[in-house]
């Protein structure tokens, strides 16, 4: 049988008029009276619910309705209290901001996701303004990869921080902070730019910014994504980077035509300023999971409090660092991430400049070619987690699924970097199509080895991925600038940025298939 509710709904900038409405269970609509009176009734500006208390009785069986009245549509749930739970039409229910009915989990993920583009485009934009400034400070190609490595020193040092700090305060709090310290840091390079020392203190603080993301990235990652959902989730976040890498190469060159390299600084360092004061509407507190019923379930909404993250601070200070280095699958992930680093980062670095010189590219045509290997991965990505997680949705087993990935990963670049490296005589942009597939196929990395560190442990994920992530941090600091040396000793492309690179490609399919495991396991705290 219909029921029988009564509605105040505004009809004028002064005044509302009174409405009796039937809901019928079947229809989900909200249908007008014929027979129902008119009311003058005006209470800051809102419209509210009442209902006899007949009604009360039968609220309960409607957990949740859909109506428009007077154009307005109602999307409210219903609890013990009718005033409470059919809501209040007004602006309060109009469909703004765009993210107000998404879930929680998701405005998280997308605005992480968000955070890695603008993360990546104040991470490549010294790569396309290291060419102008070297011209105009007179740098040579050693000093020009001392200052890109800069970045990764500090990136090195808050990989460990930063996993640690996301594991008690949460990787919502350490994210934000991360994005403001890096950005603040970006806005700072032009200002220091002549003085060698102050430029690589700048650099060395977005690495440390940038350096926490990660950690916090995969907190937020293992706290909130079921398992079946993961590989997706993390591809999304991660995916970001490829995103960043775009349009920081397509931004960089006509900002720095038009206003001089100082202006890519200035502007990146902006959007992420801009990120961290719209991330304070758009995110709530930070939930907290059950990790060790976080496999095939629905994850948990619960806020966590700052009180409860300060109670968890001394028992977090006692991490089983011995346990983890006991780990065979622990290792295969630390030599894995190295070996995938050398490759990406060597790559991320001394592309633009590979292009511009061997290639014969002026500033902007290098870095339009520099684009298309990260817009290639973003398509990959893509592909790549729907394919992991329809692997394991359809019962294949995990490990199985990440070393397939994480080899597609390695073999790709290393088999196209050898035709690369080769005197074929191909032309250029045969050259630019072959890495730009082997570097697009490595993307499958995000379904590989990045998901391992929430598989095994999601307790420790952020922790994980800080000890690997610091390790894989080395090659951007050890491989960027010794491929400026090897490139001022040799004059080789070939034995600078690529013979490394193959390597390293190599022996880690060889680890990564005899050791890696993502078998959940139980890190003891026997230290």
């Amino acid at each position: 049988m219909a029921k029988l509710y009564t509605f105040r709904t505004d009809t004028s900038l002064s005044c509302l008029s009174q409405h009796k409405f039937r809901y019928s269970p079947n229809n989900r609509f909200l249908k007008p009276s014929l027979s129902s009176p008119s009311l003058l009734n005006h209470q800051s500006g809102f419209s509210k619910v009442s209902c006899s208390i007949k009604e009360k009785e039968n609220i309960k069986e409607n957990d949740k309705f859909s109506s428009i009245v007077t154009g307005l549509r109602v999307d409210d749930e219903l609890g013990e209290n009718p005033e409470d739970g059919i809501g209040k039409l007004g602006f309060q229910n109009l469909n703004w901001p765009p993210w107000k009915n998404v879930p929680q989990r998701y405005k998280l993920i997308g605005t992480t996701s968000l955070a890695f583009v603008i993360c990546n485009m104040d991470k490549v934009n010294l790569s396309i303004a290291i060419i102008p400034m070297s011209h105009e400070f007179g740098w040579s190609s050693s000093v020009a990869g001392l200052v890109q490595s800069s970045f990764f020193w500090g990136y090195a040092m808050s990989q460990l921080p930063g996993g640690w700090l996301s594991k008690i305060f949460g990787g919502r709090v350490i994210l934000q902070f991360g994005v403001l310290a890096w950005s603040l840091a970006t806005a700072l390079v032009p200002l220091v730019a002549g003085y060698m020392p102050g430029l690589v203190f700048t650099r060395i603080l977005v690495g440390i910014g940038e350096g926490v993301s990660p950690s916090a990235a995969t907190d937020l990652i293992a706290r909130l994504i079921p398992l079946e959902e993961r590989s997706r989730a993390v591809s999304f976040v991660f995916g970001g980077l490829s995103v960043g890498s775009v349009l920081g190469l397509l931004l960089a060159p006509p900002l720095i035509e038009s206003f001089g390299w100082e202006s890519v600084f200035y502007m990146f360092g902006l959007f992420g300023i801009v990120w961290f004061l719209g991330f304070q509407f758009v995110a709530e507190d930070q939930p907290s999971t059950n990790f060790s019923s976080l496999s095939r379930s629905q994850p948990s909404h619960k806020s966590k409090s700052w009180e409860t993250s300060l109670e968890e601070f001394g028992g977090s200070l006692n991490v089983p660092w011995k346990s983890f280095f006991q780990s065979k699958a622990v290792w295969a992930m630390i030599y894995a991430h190295f070996c995938g680093s050398w490759g990406h980062y060597c790559c991320l670095s001394w592309l633009p400049t590979y292009f511009s010189e061997e290639l014969d590219l002026n500033l902007t045509e290098a870095a339009w070619v520099s684009v298309l290997p990260p817009l290639a991965s973003v398509v990959v990505t893509s592909f790549a987690s729907q394919f992991a997680d329809k692997l394991i949705s359809n019962g294949v087993e995990t490990t199985v699924v990440r070393k397939i990935c994480q080899t597609i990963a390695f073999l790709s670049p290393a088999a196209c970097m050898i035709l690369s490296s080769v005197d074929l005589g191909l032309p250029p942009w045969e050259v630019v199509t072959i890495l730009t597939s082997g570097l697009a196929l490595s993307s499958f990395a995000l379904s590989g080895l990045y998901c391992t560190h929430q598989d095994i442990s999601p307790e420790y994920a952020s922790i994980l991925l800080g000890i690997t992530n610091t390790v894989g941090a080395v090659p951007g600091i050890v491989g960027v600038a010794l491929t400026g040396y090897l490139l001022d000793s040799t004059h080789s492309w070939g034995l600078s940025l690529f013979a490394p690179s193959i390597f390293f490609y190599l022996t880690g399919t060889v680890i990564w298939l005899a050791f890696a495991s993502s078998e959940p396991q139980s890190f003891k705290k026997i230290d």
